[in-house]
C-alpha cells in the first residue's frame, strides 16, 4: 500500500481518508481520475493464461514498454506485454509531466521531436484524453550567470528547428504571474507541453490492446532460455512464451535483470519526490524550473509540484560497481544528490545474482517499487511553493508520491540489441527524461525490433559505449 507523506497534518487525515476511500471503490470518479496513485494502488490483475508463443515479447509495462506495443501491433506483429505489477505503476506513472525538447542532450532530441509530433496527435488516433497540453517549458534565471549557461544552448535549438529563445522582462511576467521573486530571465520554449503521466501510460497500453497487443499484468519474467547462442524462449511465472525476438524495458529493475543473464548495464537509481496540490489560482499555463523548484500547471486545475534540484540516492553494491563510469556525473550532480547508506544497500547485497527459473524470482517479491517520499524535501517544496507564489499559500497538498529514477553514467538512454545474446533488446537509462520521450523511443524501438528504419539514429544508445574505450559525453541532468 502506498505511503503518503504530507506537511500538514490535516493534510494527513484527507490523505488517508482519499486513500480508503478509492480502495473501497466509493471515491467519486472525478476525484480518482486525478489520484495519481491510482495507477499502482488498486489489486493486482494477474492473466488467466500465458500464450505459448510471439513474435516480440516486451518485458516492463511503462510508457516505453507500452509505447513499443503500440506501434508494433499496428504494423500486425505479434507482441506480448508482461509488466511484474501495473501498466505505469512506477517512474511513468510518477514523473512530473513534462514533454519537452527544451535543454536535452543533442543524441536525444531527433528521437524526442518526433516524439512531440506523435503527442500531437496522439489523443486523436487513439481516442482517449492524457491531459496534453502544449504551455511551453521555462527554465528560470537568477542571475547572469544563469542567462548566458541558457543562452549557450540556443545555437543547439536553432540546429534542430526548434523555437527556444531568451525572455525577460514584461515578456517573463506574461508567462508567470504573481511571483514574489523577481528573476532576470528565462529559456523559453513555446512548442514544449506537459502530460497527465497517470493517464498516458494506460491510455497507450489500452490502443497497443486494441491494436492487437497482449498486455499481462501480475507476470514477472523471471529469465530467458536461449537455443544455439540465440533468444529462444522467456520464462514468465505463469509459463514460457517462444519467441526470438524480446525488449527488456524494465526501468530501475533493467541492470539487476540483465546480470542475472551476465550482461552488465551501468545504471544507478535516484529517488526523486513530488507532489499536487488542489485546484489553485493560474499562475502559469506551462511548465516552470527553478533551482528550488519544479512547477506545472494540472489539467484538473491543480500543480504537479517537485523541488528543482534536490534527488536522493541510497548507496547500494552497485553504487560501488559502477563507480568509475558513473564518477563525472555524479560530481556534476553533486550539489543536487542527498546521498545515504541504509536499508537498500542490504536488500541489494541479499538480492542474488542469478535465481531458478521454476521458483520465485526477486521480481515477484517486489511487484511496484514504491518509495516512500522524503519528508524533509516535502516541507522544502511546501516552504518554496509559499514563498514563491504566495497566491498559492493556501492550496493544500492533497497527495505526494516517490518514484525511483534509473540512469546511465552519461545520462542518455541504452536501446539496442545485446551482441551476445542475439534477439535480446535493452531500452533502459532515460534518465528522467523518459516520459515525454516515450513515444518516440517506443516508434525507433519497434522499428528496431522489425529491421525498418525511421531515420533515427540509434548508434549513440549501444551499450557498448560504456566499454569500448568512448569518451563520456555529458550535455545534460538528470
Amino acid at each position: 500500500m502506498t505511503q503518503f507523506t504530507v506537511s500538514r497534518n490535516a493534510d494527513v487525515c484527507r490523505c488517508i481518508l482519499r486513500r480508503a476511500a478509492v480502495i473501497s471503490g466509493t471515491m467519486n470518479s472525478k476525484h480518482h481520475e486525478n489520484t495519481v496513485a491510482s495507477t499502482w494502488e488498486r489489486p493486482f490483475a494477474p492473466p488467466a493464461s500465458c500464450p505459448h508463443k510471439a513474435d516480440v515479447v516486451i518485458i516492463g509495462g511503462g510508457i516505453v514498454g507500452v509505447s513499443t506495443a503500440w506501434f508494433l501491433a499496428k504494423q500486425g506483429v505479434d507482441v506480448v506485454l508482461c509488466e511484474k505489477g501495473h501498466i505505469a505503476g512506477e517512474q511513468s506513472g510518477r514523473n512530473w509531466g513534462w514533454v519537452r525538447c527544451q535543454g536535452r542532450d543533442t543524441r536525444e532530441l531527433p528521437m524526442m521531436i518526433e516524439s512531440m509530433n506523435i503527442w500531437r496527435g496522439l489523443e486523436v488516433e487513439i481516442g482517449e484524453d492524457v491531459g496534453f497540453t502544449q504551455g511551453g517549458c521555462l527554465y528560470m534565471a537568477r542571475n547572469e550567470k544563469e542567462l548566458r549557461k541558457y543562452a549557450e544552448w540556443l545555437p543547439t535549438a536553432r540546429e534542430f528547428g526548434l523555437d527556444t529563445q531568451i525572455i525577460e522582462g514584461k515578456e517573463l511576467d506574461h508567462h508567470v504571474s504573481g511571483a514574489s521573486s523577481r528573476w532576470l530571465g528565462a529559456m523559453y520554449t513555446a512548442s514544449d507541453a506537459r502530460a497527465e503521466p497517470h493517464k498516458a501510460g494506460p491510455a497507450i497500453a489500452r490502443a497497443a490492446i486494441r491494436a492487437g497487443a497482449k498486455l499481462l499484468t501480475a507476470c514477472a519474467v523471471r529469465g530467458i532460455e536461449t537455443a544455439g547462442g540465440r533468444l529462444s524462449a522467456i520464462v514468465t511465472e505463469h509459463g514460457s512464451i517462444q519467441t526470438s525476438s524480446a525488449l527488456c524495458a524494465a526501468g530501475a529493475w533493467t541492470s539487476m535483470f540483465c546480470r542475472s543473464l551476465g550482461i552488465s548495464v551501468p545504471q544507478l537509481q535516484v529517488r526523486g519526490t513530488v507532489a499536487r496540490t488542489s485546484p489553485a489560482d493560474v499562475i502559469l499555463n506551462g511548465n516552470v524550473l527553478d533551482k528550488k523548484i519544479g512547477i506545472r500547471r494540472r489539467q484538473d486545475g491543480g500543480y504537479t509540484i517537485a523541488h528543482g534540484s534536490i534527488l536522493d540516492h541510497f548507496i547500494t553494491p552497485s553504487t560501488f560497481r559502477f563507480s568509475l563510469k558513473f564518477m563525472p556525473v555524479l560530481l556534476h550532480e553533486m550539489r543536487a544528490l542527498r546521498i545515504s547508506i541504509g536499508r537498500p544497500f542490504f536488500e541489494e547485497l541479499g538480492t542474488p545474482a542469478k535465481w531458478a527459473l521454476d521458483q520465485e524470482s526477486p521480481f515477484e517479491r517486489t511487484r511496484v517499487l514504491n518509495p516512500a517520499p522524503n519528508p524533509a524535501v516535502l516541507k522544502k517544496i511546501r516552504r518554496t511553493l509559499d514563498q514563491l507564489f504566495p497566491q498559492l499559500a493556501e492550496s493544500e497538498i492533497v497527495e505526494s508520491w516517490a518514484g525511483m529514477v534509473e540512469t546511465t553514467p552519461d545520462v542518455v538512454p541504452v536501446m539496442c540489441e545485446y551482441e551476445g545474446i542475439p534477439g535480446f533488446h535493452i531500452a533502459t537509462g532515460l534518465s528522467g527524461h523518459g516520459f515525454g520521450i516515450g513515444p518516440g523511443a517506443g516508434k525507433a524501438l519497434a522499428a528496431m525490433l522489425t529491421g525498418t528504419d525511421v531515420g533515427i539514429d540509434m548508434l549513440p544508445f549501444r551499450l557498448s559505449r560504456f566499454f569500448d574505450g568512448s569518451p563520456m559525453q555529458l550535455e545534460s541532468t538528470i
